[in-house]
């Protein structure tokens, strides 16, 4: 039973994961303006794409080795990333091309690495029994934050320059939202400085490793999907040529509304059957809808919205319950430490997996390009149910697993 100052910390934190994280594919969502307005081809836009995933692997390899969630106060820096994250996306307008607006965006990814970690840290500190619903609900909140910037363009015909500007503005309000969220009474004493911490955790501790070994195999996944799936619509509509509009709901809908449900979802089920069960479940489900991709490339409207509306929840199921883990299975003064390494790890394969699929498309086209998607959560998988005969596994979920 929860009390009233966890659902408020939980409320407040959620709301400012939604509000912050929307600066981050706001690029993304207006790609097809600026390839009116600038020319953008192809791997320009790829560029808008991945040097984000760089900007959050470089803040998160700082954030780990400066131990800057264990020994800041969290809503602190959570606020502060949140208002350099909006001043930085709102640079945007500003620039006139690729050459200003690929440092701009790179400062993006820098400063939401300050929001992640110390999120679901703070989230942790309220919650030593709930941890995985508890998780999934931030975790969902960044997810329908990455998908607000296509319901802004998905609303009509909005100029590119106010998605950029309602973005930038709600990460503002990120800030002001967090503000008042102390943490709660699992919170340790701020450890001194070791710059080692996390690797030499993830090194010497073969749960954490697995923990992540699963992980990285769900980021392989994540946000190449999310970084795409607006062009496999659009690909997959061609003949009845899809607007801006339809577009961008479809795209909200699979990423923002299915994922927070896949994730809030999820989390109930993994504090009740344990979290390796749950993520092994929907990494499973996730490497099916790849498998299943050229099959609905093809297909009716309906079929193909169903299909990405299950997708969109299984893909982003499982995120939550790797950082839940995190926090079970380290030395909890440095838990945040070791959960921002680990986020650098997945980010940085993202980097690949986002630039495969734009060649997968030259190479077989559309109707194949995700299918080296599922490559990532089957393998994650395996990882998760070695990590579940460990003995070790019996922290996570108060022994469920």
């Amino acid at each position: 039973m929860t009390t009233k100052e966890q659902r408020r910390a939980l409320g407040l934190v959620a709301l400012a994961a939604v509000l912050a994280n929307a600066s981050w594919f706001s690029a993304t969502a207006i790609v097809p303006a600026l390839e009116d307005q600038w020319h953008l081809t192809a791997d320009g836009a790829a560029w808008l794409v991945v040097v984000v995933q760089i900007g959050f692997v470089t803040g998160s390899v700082g954030a780990a080795m400066l131990n800057l969630p264990d020994r800041l106060q969290p809503r602190w820096l959570i606020a502060g990333s949140s208002v350099a994250a909006g001043l930085c996306n709102l640079a945007l307008l500003l620039t006139h091309g690729l050459a200003l607006a690929l440092p701009i965006r790179l400062l993006v990814g820098i400063a939401l690495a300050g929001v992640y970690a110390p999120a679901v840290r703070l989230v942790a500190t309220h919650f030593e029994r709930g941890r995985g619903v508890a998780t999934g609900v931030v975790v969902g909140g960044l997810t329908l934050g990455s998908g607000t910037p296509h319901l802004v363009r998905g609303l009509g015909h909005v100029p590119w320059e106010v998605t950029i500007a309602v973005t930038s503005v709600l990460a503002g309000l990120a800030a002001v939202a967090v503000s008042t969220v102390r943490s709660g009474p699992a919170a340790v004493s701020s450890p001194p400085l070791d710059v080692g911490a996390a690797v030499r955790a993830l090194a010497s501790e073969r749960p954490l490793r697995l923990a992540t070994m699963g992980y990285l195999g769900h980021m392989w996944e994540l946000y190449a999907l999310w970084s795409w799936l607006a062009a496999f619509f659009v690909a997959a509509r061609a003949d009845s040529r899809p607007g801006p509009a339809q577009t961008g709901v479809v795209t909200f809908l699979a990423i923002g509304v299915a994922g927070l449900l896949g994730a809030v979802v999820a989390g109930r089920l993994a504090d009740r059957l344990g979290r390796t069960t749950i993520t092994s479940a929907a990494m499973l489900l996730s490497a099916a809808c790849c498998l299943a991709s050229p099959l609905i490339y093809g297909a009716a409207l309906p079929v193909l919205v169903v299909v990405l509306l299950i997708w969109g929840a299984a893909v982003i199921a499982d995120s939550a319950q790797f950082s839940a883990a995190v926090t079970e299975l380290a030395e909890p003064r440095y838990a945040g430490s070791v959960l921002a390494l680990q986020l650098a790890l997945g980010f940085t394969l993202t980097i690949v997996s986002i630039q495969l699929v734009p060649l997968a498309v030259s190479l077989a086209g559309w109707r194949y390009a995700l299918l080296p998607l599922a490559i990532g959560p089957l393998l994650g998988t395996v990882a998760m149910l070695r990590l579940r005969r460990l003995p070790a596994a019996l922290a996570l979920a108060n022994g469920r697993r």
